[in-house]
């Protein structure tokens, strides 16, 4: 990632307008920013939350709070707690997550 053009700045999360996104269950709410091609996330996972689809982007992700578990399309599964992250590039393992007790998250992609 090359991360040019962009001024020095800072973000007040509670600012940032939230957006819904269901899940298979349970929802996810994403507090969104985009720097030229670079978006930015924070994102709370509903106790209970699903996802609802494999995904294919790229991301750098970092538990913030809760537990959050990753399962890739291959079946391996990884279980992240608050202060653990995962990174993984765009197309190359497919993955979702869920969380029984809910989880915040900071994501960058």
């Amino acid at each position: 990632m090359k991360i040019s053009d962009l001024p020095f700045g800072t973000t007040d999360w509670s600012d940032v307008p939230v957006t819904e996104h269901k899940g298979e269950t349970g929802m996810a709410y994403w507090r969104t920013r985009q720097f030229g091609p670079i978006r930015v996330r924070r994102v709370d996972y509903t106790p209970g939350y699903l996802a609802d689809h494999w995904c294919v982007k790229g991301h750098i992700l970092f538990v913030l709070e809760g537990e959050l578990v990753t399962e890739l399309e291959d079946g391996r599964v990884f279980t992240l707690t608050a202060g653990q992250s995962y990174q993984v590039a765009d197309n190359a393992e497919p993955h979702r997550s869920r969380t029984a007790p809910g989880a915040k998250l900071f994501i960058v992609d």
